[in-house]
């Protein structure tokens, strides 16, 4: 469980038990765990982080994905990609499911 933040647990928890609830109703309840995002916000975060750290903003940008044992940050796109999945016919029967949407980062069940 070292991997995964007790955040996450506690969102995986809440929307599995809204998902048990939701199944007389049929209303579909999933969660999404996305990785490493290139976001505004991770940029911004990057921009604050390096000069602390004595590196530039490009090495700061490179440096994560290297330790974190991925090939690049995931885009906004691939994300929204996986949520429109989660709301199309096609996952229609889908509920109660979490996805971690994160190149690998996680090595761990």
């Amino acid at each position: 469980m070292s991997s995964i933040s007790y955040r996450h647990v506690d969102i995986v928890a809440l929307a599995k038990a809204f998902s048990d609830r939701g199944i007389t109703d049929d209303v579909q309840v999933n969660s999404v765990l996305p990785g490493p995002v290139m976001t505004g916000r991770r940029r911004s975060y990057l921009e604050h982080w390096a000069p602390l750290h004595d590196m530039s903003v490009e090495e700061a940008t490179q440096k994560f994905p290297a330790e974190a044992g991925i090939a690049r940050y995931g885009t906004p796109d691939e994300i929204a990609e996986l949520m429109a999945f989660i709301v199309s016919p096609a996952a229609h029967w889908m509920t109660g499911s979490t996805l971690r949407m994160d190149a690998g980062e996680v090595k761990s069940i």
